[in-house]
């Protein structure tokens, strides 16, 4: 299940929380869009995530697991009926892969230089797929849309990359260790 975590928090650049405490009545498979709600964001706002064609089939997959009578909401369950997966289950995976150097969060990083060196889409629409709140007070007043269209082409763009990871030199996409 962290594997599946971790993948999912790739493809939607999403934080460890926002993925481990992911349910599934925040999904909608037609509209294809995760709805993480302000409690569990960084900046107390609710956050729509465009879910590309590879997290959508991730989710439908572990639909499929779930038991008939499993009546847990949490999409990530942990070893404890009902429960997420452990703050820690993703990055221990990573470990257990030999990639003790990287972090959770290090991933979202390189979401961020990928969009920024190897695409042509507006840093504002990548800030907002990250979730980055808008520092500049007069620019947040005038901001009112969420950029969805652009942040779903943007997405979709990723899950491509990395999908194309899986048989290209591994120098394409260089995965960077989050700073300490």
């Amino acid at each position: 299940m962290a594997a599946r975590a971790l993948e999912f928090a790739v493809l939607t650049a999403g934080r460890t929380g926002e993925v481990i405490g992911a349910r599934w009545d925040e999904v909608n498979f037609a509209e294809r869009i995760w709805t993480v709600p302000a409690e569990r964001m960084k900046a107390g706002r609710e956050h729509r995530v465009p879910l590309a064609a590879p997290a959508i089939a991730l989710l439908e997959a572990l639909a499929q697991l779930r038991r008939p009578r499993e009546d847990a909401p949490v999409i990530f369950a942990g070893p404890n009926r009902g429960k997420p997966l452990s703050n820690m289950a993703m990055l221990m995976l990573l470990r257990r892969m030999g990639h003790g150097e990287l972090t959770v969060h290090g991933f979202r990083s390189t979401f961020r230089d990928w969009a920024a060196e190897r695409t042509n889409f507006p840093a504002e629409v990548v800030e907002m797929a990250l979730a980055h709140a808008v520092s500049d007070k007069v620019e947040a007043a005038y901001r009112r849309g969420d950029l969805f269209q652009k942040r779903r082409q943007l997405m979709d763009a990723w899950a491509r990359c990395c999908d194309q990871l899986k048989s290209v030199a591994p120098d394409v996409l260089v995965l960077r260790p989050a700073a300490r």
